[in-house]
């Protein structure tokens, strides 16, 4: 373990796979928490708000120990490749933000091509294999370029989030399982779960 970062080989091990989208994110933590001046926590001490469900946030789950399970993981479906980690210790944050000069590159051209091929099963294995390679070599040059090519890191304010809590757990009343109290509906004078209970819409959002 370099500089509290683990190495990016366990990070693959934890994912499954070697990506680029999972190197972006490993050195988008690393950034992060460099730029906080903190190592990895043992606990809940760092938050990660995410702005995407990609590859890379199980990087910055990895490096950063921040988890849905611990509450200090929260995820907004913006569909950006930014992520703000905040110190709950200090109250200090960063946003750490994919810089658009370098999502314009994304590597050789090839790749790019090859990608949805590969992915819908049309490749030949010839291909497969060319996919992989570059790939590969991709992933060597994300982890060895400068942080400052890829992302900018501003220090920013933001509402520290409160720690997970625990909720009373209750039954719905229609298909007979549990479920935190938080989150359950009333119908009809009955407790029921999100997904038993009628949706209701007036085009309202």
């Amino acid at each position: 373990m370099k500089n509290g970062i683990p190495p990016f080989e366990d990070v693959v091990a934890f994912h499954g796979h070697s990506c680029p989208g999972l190197a972006i994110g490993y050195r988008a933590a690393a950034a992060g928490l460099s730029a906080l001046c903190v190592e990895r926590p043992k606990d809940e001490e760092l938050v990660a708000v995410v702005e995407n469900d990609a590859c890379g946030i199980d990087a910055i789950q990895y490096v950063a120990g921040t988890t849905l399970g611990k509450g200090n993981l929260i995820y907004r479906d913006y569909g950006k490749r930014a992520c703000t980690f905040i110190n709950r210790k200090t109250g200090e944050a960063v946003r750490v933000a994919e810089r658009y000069e370098f999502s314009e590159q994304k590597g050789d051209p090839r790749l790019a091509e090859l990608r949805p091929k590969v992915f819908s099963g049309r490749a030949t294995a010839a291909e497969e294999e060319e996919f992989r390679r570059l790939s590969a070599e991709y992933v060597r040059t994300l982890l060895s370029l400068p942080e400052q090519e890829m992302f900018t890191v501003t220090r920013v304010e933001v509402e520290i989030p409160g720690t997970a809590r625990i909720f009373r757990s209750v039954r719905c009343a229609v298909c007979g399982e549990t479920v935190a109290e938080s989150r359950a509906r009333v119908q009809d004078g009955k407790i029921v779960c999100i997904p038993c209970s009628e949706h209701y819409d007036r085009g309202w959002g």
